[in-house]
């Protein structure tokens, strides 16, 4: 792929603060990873966004990096799945470094972020 697709993390749905908190605790002591409680969010490491009120996608959600949003936005539109509009970022040249597919599988919602 001429955009460089890589995993970034997994975005996980929990029910409040408190629930966040305690699978990011759970992962913490299982896998050794740091806990970093956000706004909206509590990290465990860099590789697990578990959301205070649910988010994204049914179950959650998968996060890909890529060398080029807009390269990727247009192979996956030319298969058919489409940026949620609302979604998306840009930089301050006005280039797309951040959007939501608008397809979830298996419960996951998807998006890419530029490198």
């Amino acid at each position: 792929m001429e955009f460089d697709l890589k995993l970034s993390h997994i975005g996980m749905n929990a029910s409040d603060d408190q629930e966040a908190m305690e699978w990011a605790k759970a992962f913490s002591e299982l896998l050794g990873l740091e806990v970093k409680d956000g706004p909206t969010a509590v990290y465990s490491g860099d590789v697990i966004e578990i959301k205070k009120n649910g988010g994204r996608g049914a179950k959650g959600h998968i996060g890909f990096s890529v060398n080029d949003c807009e390269a990727a936005l247009k192979y996956f539109e030319e298969k058919g799945v489409g940026a949620v509009e609302s979604t998306k970022k840009f930089d301050s040249q006005g280039k797309c470094n951040f959007a939501y597919l608008d397809r979830e599988i298996g419960g996951f919602a998807i998006h890419l972020m530029q490198e």
